[in-house]
Order: structure tokens, then sequence, then C-alpha cells
């Protein structure tokens, strides 16, 4: 037995003499923590992290000297991959945790114990989502040096680690769910996978085939996809967190509707022995990897529907003549990640009133190239305007931050209400902001390499020293018995 072997058991003598029970979800969390900790199973994920994302976080490096790409948009991605693996690990170890001892027949000692079920799934769930904690820790290196100094670094992290942990809570959870009802552990772990990469492939989609009602709905019911989306346009666009809320309650709503129906449903009825845990999946309404079926066949089907729809349009009928529009620049050259303030001025020079008018920002890239979002660019598209007496102005403020290197064009237009629904308005556009975008001034190639090579070689050393202990205490073992 080992030292620290003896010390549990001492321990556990201790609290048995003082008559203190220690609870059987702390205990189980406690043998299920340092059988996944000790075992190599986690610290091999874990090393395979930090590879994966020291070659990304490099290659990344790279291409921002290439393409320019924002370091802050670099910072979104790596925070992204962290969250994503870092699910996996729990996706992984939630399928592995009951059928897989459940056919290995290590769950059947439990039922000599008063062990009840729900302890035993709460202890195995909380020593499962121990690897989420670590794994975004090990993430915050690459974001740091990534994001170049931004001051928004530290939000996008206070933002990933709520959003990683609600995620983790959900689909460790479900995987959990899946492994108690599954005949076995293979069937576990490919329903697991499976719904993984329902939820994960249409976070990889193109902008052009998430548009339109039912795409925009898809996005905020994944939770992975809504949880992307929050995180980009609060860390990236400038926008706030209480305009973006609606995303966020995707993975709110997840975890605790996961959680409840794995506590409150399936806990109390998980049966320990594989006899009779084989009998009761049989009576169940669909076997995990027809459920995976379901949900694969039904995210494809939605992905086909999620499609833009054309509406008819109104006979146009002219409204608001009179309306005038200038702005107080006319060029600039800025570096990328700089930020244009500008002004404009609507000014009602007809004879009669204006109807409310919406005064909207436009950004055009006049060469090759990606389309530009105009939403990337600015937290502001469109003002609101009230009616404008003959001679009456109004004055707007308007910021841009400079993205991606090029030539852009900058306009703003102003749209009267129309009178009715059959009748529309003629818009009015001012004259164009010529925006010239360099390339990054500061830059960092070479900042990354310490991190991606140090943070393998640590959790390497980590894994291995406990291992080179044991092999010498047992080398000295016969020795100090002489």
């Amino acid at each position: 037995m080992s030292v620290a072997q003896e010390r549990r058991s001492a321990r556990v003598e201790a609290a048995e003499r003082r008559g203190v029970a220690l609870p059987v979800w702390w205990l189980v969390f406690r043998r299920e923590f340092i059988d996944l900790w000790t075992g190599g199973r986690v610290m091999l994920l874990l090393i395979l992290f930090s590879l994966v994302m020291s070659v990304t976080s490099a290659l990344r490096q790279l291409e921002s000297q290439l393409s320019l790409i924002p370091p802050l948009e670099m910072a979104f991605l790596t925070i992204l991959s962290g969250i994503s693996f870092g699910i996996f690990v729990g996706m992984v170890l939630g399928a592995d945790s009951i059928s897989g001892e459940r056919e290995r027949a290590t769950l059947e000692p439990l039922l000599l114990t008063p062990a009840k079920p729900r302890q035993v799934v709460f202890g195995k769930f909380l020593a499962a989502m121990t690897p989420w904690p670590v794994t975004f820790l090990l993430t915050i290196p690459y974001v740091v040096v990534l994001a170049q100094g931004s001051d928004a670094v530290q939000e996008g992290l206070l933002l990933g680690a709520l959003l990683g942990g609600l995620l983790a809570l959900a689909f460790t959870g479900f995987a959990m769910l899946l492994s108690i009802w599954s005949k076995s552990n293979r069937a576990s772990l490919f329903a697991s996978l499976v719904v993984y990469l329902v939820f994960l492939i249409p976070t990889q989609w193109p902008g052009s085939a998430q548009k339109g009602d039912l795409g925009y709905l898809i996005q905020q019911f994944n939770p992975l996809q809504a949880s992307s989306e929050f995180l980009e346009k609060v860390l990236v666009n400038n926008r706030t967190v209480a305009e973006k809320m609606p995303y966020l309650l995707a993975a709110i709503f997840s975890a605790v509707g996961v959680l409840a129906v794995l506590f409150l449903y399936a806990a109390p009825r998980l049966r320990l022995d594989r006899d009779a845990a084989r009998s009761a999946s049989r009576s169940r309404l669909a076997r995990p990897g027809r459920l995976a079926t379901v949900l694969l066949v039904g995210g494809a089907a939605a992905a086909l529907v999620a499609a833009p729809a054309t509406r008819a349009q109104a006979a146009p009928t002219v409204a608001g003549q009179g309306l005038q529009i200038a702005v107080d620049l006319r060029y600039k050259t800025v570096s990328a990640g700089d930020e244009v303030e500008f002004n404009s001025v609507v000014t009602n020079a007809g004879v009669t009133a204006t109807a409310p008018l919406a005064v909207a920002m436009n950004i055009v890239k006049t060469g090759k190239g990606e389309p530009v979002d105009p939403e990337d660019w600015s937290p502001q598209r469109t003002q609101q305007v009230d009616t404008l007496a003959p001679g009456e102005s109004s004055e707007q403020s308007w910021t841009v931050e400079a993205i991606l290197e090029g030539d852009y064009m900058v306009y703003l237009t102003v749209l009267p209400q129309p009178r009715g629904r059959n009748a529309t308005s003629q818009p009015v556009s001012s004259s164009g902001i010529h925006l010239t975008v360099k390339a990054f001034e500061k830059t960092n190639p070479g900042g990354v390499l310490p991190v991606a090579i140090a943070t393998p070689l640590a959790l390497t050393l980590i894994a291995v020293l406990p291992t080179l202990r044991r092999r010498r205490a047992q080398a000295e073992a016969p020795q100090d018995e002489l």
C-alpha cells in the first residue's frame, strides 16, 4: 500500500471513530478523481490539447502576418478552441462513467453499500467536470499572447469561462444520460460523438448558410453556435452583452435542462448491476444510437431549409424629397484595429415636414476580396431621427473599427418611413468616406513560441514525474526492508 493510500485509509478510519460518516458522493468523487488523474487518461488528453493549441497558435500568428487577422479575432478563435476541446473531454469521460464501469463490473460492489444511485451519479459527474477548469487555464497563456495587449482580452476570458462552464455542464451531463441509458460503452461513446458533431459542425458553416429567419433561430437554439455568436459579437464586434443576451440563454437553458433530467429523472432510476441494466435498457423509448441518428438527420434537414426567403416588393412611391445628408470626413488612413469617428448631419431642405427617419451606415470594399459585413465594423449601424421641420437638422455620431487591410468606402443613407403599407420611400445617400486600412504596426511573430513550447513540455513532465517517483520507490523498497 502506498503512502497516499495509507493516509486516505487513516482519514477514513479517523472519521469512523469520530462517528462522522463521509458522504457517499464524496467517496465516489474522490475515487473517480484519483483514477482519472493518476491513470493517465486525462493527462494524455491535456498533453494532446496543448500540442494542438501550440501548433494552431503558431499558425494563427503566422497567418496574421499574411492575411492580417486582428488580434481580437485570434483571441476569440483560441478561446473557442479551448471551450470546444474542454467540452469534448467532458463528453468522453461522461460517456464512459456509467456504461464503461458497468461493462467492467466495477459498479456492482456499490450494491453492497447503502449508496443511492443519485449520489453515485453526482460524484461521477463532479469528477468528469474536473478537466474543464484545467483546460481553460491552459488556454489563457495562448489567448494573452495572441491578443497582443488588447484591453478586451479580460472580458473575453471572463465570458469564455462563463460560456465554457455552462456548456461543459450541459454536454457532460448529456453524455452521462447516454451512458446511463446505453446497453454498451461503445454505443454510449458513439452516440456522444455524433451529438457533439451535430452541434459543432454548424459553427463551421459560412455566414451565408446561416441567414434567414430559420437560420437565426437555429443559431439561438444550438448552444455551441449561440455561444460562438455571442462571444464573437461581444469580443470582436464591440456589441453589448445585453444586445446579444438571447444567444447566451441557449447555454443557460441547456445546462439547466440537462442537469434537471439527469438528477431528477435518470439518476434515481440507475441500475448498478449489469444484468438489470440490460433488461431496463430494452424498455427505453429510444436507444442512444437512434437518438443520435435522429439528431443528425434533423440537423441536416434544418440546414437545408435555413435559407433566406425572398419577398415581393411593393410598387415604389417617392417620398421624402428635400432631404440632405452630409459627413465631416472625406478620407482617412488608419491601421488595422484603429477606430474612426465621424459625424453626420441630416437636413430637411424641403417645404414640408418629413416622416420619421432612419439613418443607416454601410461599408463596401472597393477592391477584390470577401464582402464586408458592416456589423463587424461598427456596434451601431442604424440611428433613428424624429420628424424634421422645414430647415431643421439633426446630427449623429458614428464609430467604425478598422478590421482588415484594404480600401473601403463608408457612406450613410437616410430612409424616410413610408406613408403606408402600399407605399415606399426614396433613400438619400451621403458622399463616401474613403477609408484606407494598413497592416498592423505592432506585431509579435515570435511571442507565441515560448508558450507553445513550454506548455506541452510542462504537462509532459507533470505526467511523467509521478511515474518515475513510483518506480524509484518500488526499486528502493526491498533495500529498506533489509
